[in-house]
């Protein structure tokens, strides 16, 4: 981006002028990360309407999220040969437009395809939004144009699933959609109308097609294997030994492609920082898990213990609340701390949180299941801020914008991979507590025999009485499956504590602020 005091480019805006173009801008970035989010509550009700099961409802969320992952590492080229305005612009009419396929899908697979078109042309606008926000207020003023760019990507998260609980229980799935239409129209033409004069310098540079081919290979491949491997019975299938092959020869060929390549779509000569790779995997491993835990949550009650999606998604409200309150002082404690100790802080407040997590039963009440919910807000306050600071800290300015790219690809497409991996490891688990708790209440246990003659005493048959049964056995399975993830999510957290302090020290004041969505 050129800098907006350079000699030619206008002035920063003031007045009325200013506070609407905010707004739009504002919208752009809120729009994109309620959709991250927006669809989580909604998964059975999806999955129900179009006749397919949760597992494979899950896909809607992982396939947005891999492939705004892949569009990322492509931002900094657009910007560069269209101009900020245009790729910003362009992405949100193009956004826009993929919502409204969308929210007409007519299945599974169409949905899924549109959801790999939205996630798409989404790259642009995060980094847009908060490069064109700078660029338009006036240099002592920066500090409100980020403020007003983290608080859209708080309240965001709290926003969609409250949204997306409410319009599936009383509207209809397809508006967690339409709903970007109004949004994405307001929000690309005044961004048009206020900013086309002030479109930054553009040049023609390189663009590594034959790397960014390769890049869609594995990790495309990798999504669909992890996606539909519980399906297929994983590599008892040919088609996921393929898919397995493919993603492994095209990984390869990439690496080999992009580290003897001149002007690579991702640079992977940063991996020789060994504050940048450390950094870098702690924060992919521990967004991997956040995000794992913000699709199971409300997928084990909905499908497990009668929530409703609006229920579901109020559950999941309080972090975004507590991470708002708290950002504003975070952000002031970063400037003069270490941000090896708010890591730190944010793993544990993150592995507290799963723990109090793994002690849920079947009769849990709503209070209890949003106490660790407030506990996450704290870990989400100063995590993305503090990952990033550790991340791009002792990266030369010149390399920070490839840094943040790289840095984005690898925490997005994980957090994708993750939400295949942990409903596929939830689904298996389930079954196998299932098998033992069968085993251990078989038709010679008194327990059992007693529940099953109180049931018929209440008047059920014994096909309906031993059905009760099943389905309390089945509830209990699940459970325990959501337990388990849930207690190795907190001890894998832990573990992630002691690597932070492999990095080198650093201060949040000079920190990029290019960081979560």
């Amino acid at each position: 981006m050129a800098n907006p005091s350079a000699p030619g480019m206008p002035p920063p805006m003031t007045g009325a002028l200013l506070a609407i173009t905010s707004i739009a801008l504002a919208l752009g970035t809120f729009m994109q990360v309620l959709d991250s989010t927006i669809a989580n509550v909604s998964i059975p009700t999806i999955a129900g309407n179009l006749g397919v099961s949760t597992s494979q409802g899950t896909w809607v969320i992982t396939s947005f999220a891999v492939a705004n992952g892949v569009s990322v590492p492509l931002t900094g080229w657009l910007m560069m040969r269209y101009g900020v305005v245009k790729t910003f612009v362009g992405s949100v009419v193009l956004f826009t437009a993929a919502s409204f396929l969308c929210g007409i899908s007519w299945n599974l697979p169409s949905l899924i395809a549109f959801r790999v078109l939205q996630g798409a042309v989404s790259g642009p606008m995060i980094p847009g939004s908060q490069a064109l926000l700078i660029m338009i207020f006036p240099a002592a003023q920066r500090g409100t144009a980020l403020a007003i760019w983290s608080m859209t990507t708080l309240v965001a998260p709290i926003t969609g699933p409250i949204l997306g609980g409410y319009i599936s229980d009383n509207i209809s799935w397809p508006w967690i959609f339409l709903i970007n239409l109004p949004v994405g129209i307001v929000c690309s033409v005044l961004c048009w109308r206020n900013m086309r004069s002030r479109e930054t310098p553009t040049r023609v540079v390189p663009i590594d097609r034959t790397g960014f081919v390769l890049l869609l290979a594995w990790v495309g491949a990798l999504q669909v294997m992890l996606d539909t491997g519980k399906d297929a019975d994983w590599f008892n299938s040919p088609a996921i030994v393929v898919e397995a092959i493919i993603a492994v020869v095209t990984f390869v060929a990439w690496l080999i492609w992009e580290l003897n390549e001149e002007n690579p779509i991702v640079d992977l000569s940063l991996m020789k920082s060994r504050n940048f790779v450390i950094a870098t995997v702690v924060s992919c491993l521990g967004f991997a898990m956040f995000f794992g835990a913000n699709l199971l949550q409300p997928l084990w009650l909905q499908t497990r213990m009668g929530y409703i999606a609006t229920w579901a998604g109020l559950v999941a409200a309080p972090s975004g609340l507590v991470a708002v309150f708290l950002t504003p002082f975070a952000a002031r404690l970063m400037n003069k701390v270490d941000a090896r100790w708010t890591a730190s802080l944010s793993l544990l407040a993150f592995a507290a949180s799963f723990w109090l997590r793994s002690l849920y039963t079947t009769d849990v009440s709503f209070a209890t299941l949003v106490v660790p919910m407030l506990v996450q807000g704290v870990a989400m306050s100063v995590f993305f801020v503090s990952m990033v600071t550790l991340t791009l800290n002792g990266v030369p300015g010149a390399l920070v914008p490839q840094a943040s790219g790289l840095y984005n690809f690898m925490r997005i497409t994980a957090g994708g991979f993750a939400a295949s991996v942990v409903t596929t490891v939830w689904e298996q688990s389930a079954t196998t507590h299932q098998s033992r708790l069968a085993e251990i209440m078989g038709a010679g246990d008194p327990a059992f025999t007693t529940t099953l003659q109180k049931l018929q005493g209440a008047g059920l048959s014994a096909t309906q009485a031993l059905g009760a049964v099943t389905s309390q056995v089945t509830n209990q399975a699940y459970l325990l499956a959501t337990d388990d993830i849930f207690r190795v999510s907190a001890v894998l957290m832990l573990l992630l504590v002691p690597c932070v302090w492999l990095t080198r020290k650093a201060l949040g004041a000079g920190a990029s602020h290019a960081a979560a969505d």
